[in-house]
């Protein structure tokens, strides 16, 4: 039994065929199916679902071997020298956008699609032993039972109050374990919970049934592997319901991807078990499941890969399925687009083994056999080969090196490049003759080139910190071809990092593939160096669509929030200012009426203010003449008395 890939979008999911291991079906970054041949070591069958860049795949199960029609059998079978009677033909795919794909290997297309069943992702499906059921659970928290003969769900029910992120299938058909974060096994017939298991922190990746006893024999397990998780744990299914707590635990390095189990049908059967990790570890156990053990087991035998070189890195395991024998694991390495599939004879008296491969050369052969049309033909040492794209290209392409030694060619000395070079004829004026030989460091191309030549972060930084788009544009015009591909290696490494960094990093990645696509659509590895380019954009922009509905919501709330609050301030100014009006008298109305500012009305109330003081001094003027005229008079009236006088005399 294969088990599915995992529910969580950043894990690919990757499945072994059931039986006879003969197919190996992955979804790679760019969201297509791929089903390799593990015998003959090639690409069997792709299929592209038509919604692969929005609703990409996030599980994929193998359905039971079924009997296929004589037909398409025939047809399928030309080039095929095993003739089994039963074959591994339907494969069930969950989207991200609820819907459930079932491809047929048998047709090479799609059988049919199950959708209109849930509001959220399709986080696993499990087969039914009969063929036509299967069980799919999603971010809705729901289970749906689909029946394949009419392609309409059975039944749906609510498992969890958090999502539903792993599924199984007992092997008689009468049990399903769901698990969110609590663990429960279900009654299919009756559709209700028969057990609940508790004891993960977080999500349930991983659940498989370790042995085919039935469930009131005490001698039921199931396994079940978490998220961040470094433990395996095993539950015994209790005929006394006494089943709260994990009976045996397995050590592991890391998050567990993919497990192979082979399971006991008996007390004295062992169960042997093939635990890929997230760090690229495959971990070996063997044990006899009879009741509840205190110490956690360490694996039997742990394998590793590298590659051949100087210093060694490490190559990742996807996925490994175990033999009849005790001794040999199919093994599947390399990375999701273009994986090696490779049986291995391990001696598990060692505890640990590490396999050393050289995946460049393996990846180029099978590359070759299998996707790339793209054919170089074998020349003498003389002749000129043009690879495609424009002359002087020095792309990857096989077969070049081997000529380039094979040639003779005689290196210059330091002192002859140093010649060449010519730095005293650089003149130091500024008028100096074009003609003269310089070592042209202002422009951006030229620093990007020896940039990416020498791997040097501070050069590279300076270039790719500018944010003018007609520096950029004419920056990547001016590069030449060899360098475009390195160019796009160090956008895909800077975009992966800090999302400042990313948002410089797309305009370049514009500008390349403005200038340059007809030059990368002319390579033949193309979908390794931007397959994982398109994966990580689509991780990025996955939240994108939500968030901008929920901005949009509170920004609707905002500004109504705020066009309420200055309403009640405007009114609250304006009883003010009446009542203030209403209490003033009229020499007050007279100064609210000066509080208008009027220039004319100013200088005119400036020359009334002046007649008033005039008109005041006036008043003043009659109220103070009556008495002095009296006086005037009576000085008059007496001078004219002594005038009267001195006439008599």
């Amino acid at each position: 039994m294969a088990a599915d890939g995992g529910s969580s979008s950043l894990q690919l999911p990757c499945a072994f065929s059931p039986k006879s291991r003969q197919y190996l079906a992955l979804c790679a970054q760019d969201g297509r199916l791929r089903i390799w041949n593990t015998d003959s070591k090639t690409l069997h069958q792709e299929y592209v679902p038509s919604a692969h860049l929005s609703a990409t795949c996030i599980c994929i199960a193998w359905g039971p071997c079924r009997t296929v029609k004589e037909g398409p059998q025939r047809k399928k079978r030309k080039s095929e020298a095993g003739q089994v009677e039963e074959k591994a033909d339907l494969l069930a795919m969950g989207t991200a956008a609820g819907t459930v794909l079932i491809y047929s290997t048998a047709k090479g297309a799609l059988h049919c699609t199950l959708d209109g069943g849930h509001s959220g992702g399709v986080n696993c499906v499990q087969w039914h032993p009969d063929d036509s059921l299967l069980y799919s659970g999603s971010d809705d928290t729901n289970i749906i039972e689909w029946d394949l003969q009419t392609g309409k769900p059975r039944s749906r029910w609510k498992a969890d109050r958090a999502a539903v992120s792993s599924l199984c299938v007992s092997p008689d058909g009468k049990l399903l374990l769901s698990a969110g974060q609590v663990i429960k096994m279900w009654d299919l017939d009756t559709k209700e919970v028969y057990r609940k298991f508790t004891g993960h922190s977080t999500a349930v990746t991983t659940l498989c049934f370790a042995t085919t006893r039935p469930p009131d024999s005490n001698g039921l397990y199931f396994l079940s592997g978490a998220a961040h998780d470094r433990l395996l744990s095993v539950w015994q299914v209790r005929e006394d319901g006494k089943d709260k707590n994990s009976v045996v635990s397995f050590t592991l390095t890391d998050e567990p991807q993919h497990i192979d189990i082979v399971s006991s049908n008996s007390k004295d059967e062992a169960v042997r078990m093939a635990v890929v990790c997230k760090d690229g570890q495959m971990h070996l156990f063997e044990h006899f499941l009879n009741g509840p053990c205190k110490k956690p087991f360490s694996p039997s035998c742990t394998v590793q890969m590298s590659d051949t070189k100087d210093s060694p890195m490490p190559i990742p395991l996807l996925a490994a399925a175990l033999g009849a024998d005790t001794r040999s694991v199919l093994l599947t390495y390399g990375n999701h687009l273009q994986p090696v599939v490779e049986r291995v004879e391990i001696n598990t008296a060692e505890r640990h083994i590490c396999l050393t491969r050289d995946v460049q050369t393996t990846l180029s052969l099978s590359m070759e056999t299998t996707v790339s049309k793209v054919k170089t033909p074998i020349v003498n040492a003389k002749s000129k080969v043009l690879v495609p794209g424009l002359p002087g290209h020095q792309g990857p392409v096989k077969g070049t090196e081997k000529r380039k030694k094979d040639t003779d060619t005689k290196e210059l000395s330091i002192a002859e490049r140093l010649g060449e070079i010519d730095l005293s004829t650089v003149s130091a004026v500024k008028g100096a003759p074009k003609g003269t030989a310089s070592l042209q460091t202002d422009n951006f191309a030229v620093l990007l080139v020896q940039g990416l030549e020498s791997s040097d972060a501070n050069i590279l930084n300076k270039v790719f910190q500018t944010r003018k788009e007609v520096v950029i544009k004419k920056t990547v015009a001016r590069l030449p071809l060899p360098a475009v591909l390195p160019l796009v290696e160090e956008i895909t490494k800077r975009l992966q990092g800090h999302p400042f960094t990313a948002v410089l990093m797309v305009r370049w990645l514009k500008a390349v593939l403005m200038h340059h696509t007809s030059y990368l659509a002319s390579l033949p590895d193309l979908v390794t160096q931007l397959g994982v380019l398109y994966h990580m954009i689509e991780s990025r922009v996955k939240m994108f669509h939500k968030l901008t509905k929920l901005h949009g919501k509170l920004y609707l709330l905002t500004t109504q929030v705020a066009t309420g609050d200055s309403n009640t301030v405007t009114d609250v100014d304006h009883t003010a200012k009446l009542v203030y009006e209403e209490e003033s008298s009229d020499e007050d109305e007279a100064s609210g009426d000066e509080g208008l500012p009027d220039e004319e009305d100013s200088d005119n109330w400036e020359e009334e203010e002046a007649m008033e003081e005039k008109m005041e001094d006036k008043e003043e003027e009659d109220e103070e003449d009556p008495d002095s005229r009296t006086d005037s008079k009576a000085n008059g009236e007496e001078d004219m008395d002594h005038e009267n006088e001195s006439e008599e005399e």
